[in-house]
């Protein structure tokens, strides 16, 4: 697989991915940062666009309830019809019903444990399982991960504390200023490339004394055996002094719960080689699969929210597509994203319908966030005010000079309807926001063909934009999408951080 596989992004469940799309055995090193159950929600943050407060949208929901969808769950894991789950692990999680009774957290320990046991089952005998987690269910994910490793015939390795600073408020307790990693292996004969720590001149004579005390500004001394000590350095330890992201980091993409690269590059480094495949089901903002990148690994990528598969895109594009370029004996070759293998978004109509009928509530805006981001080329926040929107599903912001010769920044309003039906009502209602909003141009974003509203939307005529005239309001469905129509209006504002530019070489990218 590692030869012959492209890389890869899934916009889906991560478990349905797991189970129909990845094969047993297949992958080298998994590392995920699922949500912790914290009962919060995060947003994604975007660039300051002028207002007083940077615009945000709902990025993921860390709060989980008994279900139908636990339900389910729970019956799969007593079922066990895959046969991925060993005794162990369902004994583990019915005594847990008992104690925890059939709540929030029994909710969220079904749902890691049912993908925590596929992703046992693709790992190579020879690889490594990487969990992040912090205290809210730590203790509880390592149960779950015994009972899957352990009693599978594979090891738990390390307890990795990740340690760093941030100011974390005034709260009557210890300041938390850590996670935790849990690193397992699915056997006895893994791959792991040992990492090492500089030590200090002279330290080769103290190494001759059986202790090497090593002092680094800012750090304190660490007392390490002679059996620590080689010619390569010290051999790292478990706890990872590794800064957090500051928000006026250049590494920042305002993605909330983002991860520094130089924490995924140890893990990496540490449990794979070069052309081996790293998967991440919780993909996120894409740290894991930019790292891998870099670092010449083949990668695999999943996520259930557009806003992240069209983040991770825009971030390997903006990092990697000038070096992977400069680097081609081909002039005319594609760019890095093209070559990169995109599962799970709608390519036709059938499977745009089937995303707008979803009926889950955790991706029920799927359709209208595919929509609005594809459409505006990621040039749009996606709109999660509940009620009293005006129907507004996206928001992009242009600058253009009006005809009083003075710079201006309005709104571009996006409404996405997935209705078989509509009535020249809504164009109405669009303009109506339009005036109220002082926005420069609506679109209209439709599953299905509407001649009814563009012909209506003719009856609201063109806007000056710079120097050109566009229609003040576009009726766009989904089948032109899918042709290659996309928003075509003058100085569109970024509204996603770029990532910074990585230098190096990335070799034998497919």
């Amino acid at each position: 697989m590692n030869n012959i596989m492209k890389n890869q992004i899934f916009y889906g469940d991560n478990l349905e991915v797991l189970r129909n799309h990845i094969p047993s055995e297949s992958v080298d090193l998994c590392y995920i940062d699922p949500p912790f159950n914290s009962k919060r929600n995060y947003n994604q943050i975007y660039n300051n666009i002028g207002t007083e407060d940077k615009a945000q949208a709902q990025a993921f929901i860390d709060t989980w309830t008994w279900d139908s969808m636990a339900e389910q769950g729970l019956r799969e894991i007593i079922a066990n019809e895959n046969n991925v789950l060993t005794m162990q692990s369902i004994k583990l999680i019915l005594g847990l019903e008992q104690i925890l009774g059939k709540g929030s957290l029994l909710a969220y320990l079904v749902s890691m444990t049912l993908r925590i046991a596929e992703i046992r089952r693709i790992l190579k005998p020879t690889g490594s399982f990487y969990l992040h987690c912090d205290p809210t269910a730590s203790h509880y994910l390592k149960l779950v991960c015994d009972g899957i490793f352990c009693s599978g015939g594979g090891d738990f390795q390390n307890e990795i504390i990740w340690h760093y600073r941030r100011w974390t408020g005034k709260a009557k307790k210890f300041q938390a200023l850590h996670d935790t990693i849990f690193f397992y292996t699915k056997s006895k004969n893994y791959t792991f490339n040992t990492p090492y720590i500089d030590y200090t001149e002279g330290s080769v004579e103290r190494k001759k004394q059986g202790v090497l005390h090593r002092f680094k500004k800012g750090e304190e001394p660490v007392l390490v055996s002679d059996g620590d000590v080689d010619e390569k350095g010290v051999r790292d330890n478990d706890v990872w002094q590794i800064p957090f992201i500051a928000p006026s980091a250049k590494e920042r993409l305002g993605y909330p719960t983002q991860k520094p690269e130089k924490l995924l590059e140890k893990i990496i480094k540490a449990s794979s080689n070069e052309g081996d495949v790293v998967l991440d089901a919780y993909c996120g903002c894409g740290t894991t699969v930019a790292v891998a990148h870099r670092l010449d690994r083949k990668w695999i990528g999943i996520d259930i929210t557009y806003q992240s598969i069209s983040l991770i895109l825009k971030r390997l594009e903006h990092s990697f597509t000038q070096d992977f370029a400069k680097n081609l004996i081909d002039k005319n070759a594609t760019s890095l994203i093209e070559k990169i293998q995109i599962n799970g978004v709608p390519k036709d109509l059938e499977s745009a319908i089937a995303l707008a009928n979803r009926q889950d509530d955790r991706t029920r805006k799927e359709f209208e966030k595919w929509m609005v981001l594809s459409y505006s080329n990621n040039l749009a926040t996606i709109n999660d005010k509940k009620g009293g929107d005006g129907g507004i599903d996206g928001i992009a912001f242009l600058d253009y000079v009006d005809s009083n010769n003075k710079q201006v920044r309005k709104q571009v309003l996006f409404s996405v309807k997935s209705n078989k039906t509509l009535t020249p009502t809504v164009v109405r209602d669009l303009n109506g926001t339009i005036e109220r909003e002082g926005a420069a141009v609506g679109i209209l974003l439709t599953l299905y063909p509407m001649d009814n509203l563009v012909k209506e939307s003719k009856k609201y005529g063109e806007v000056k934009l710079s120097r050109n005239f566009y229609p003040k309001i576009q009726v766009v469905c989904v089948q032109e999408m899918l042709d290659g129509k996309r928003l075509d209006l003058p100085n569109l504002v970024e509204v996603l951080k770029k990532a910074e530019q990585k230098t190096k070489v990335v070799k034998g990218v497919e």
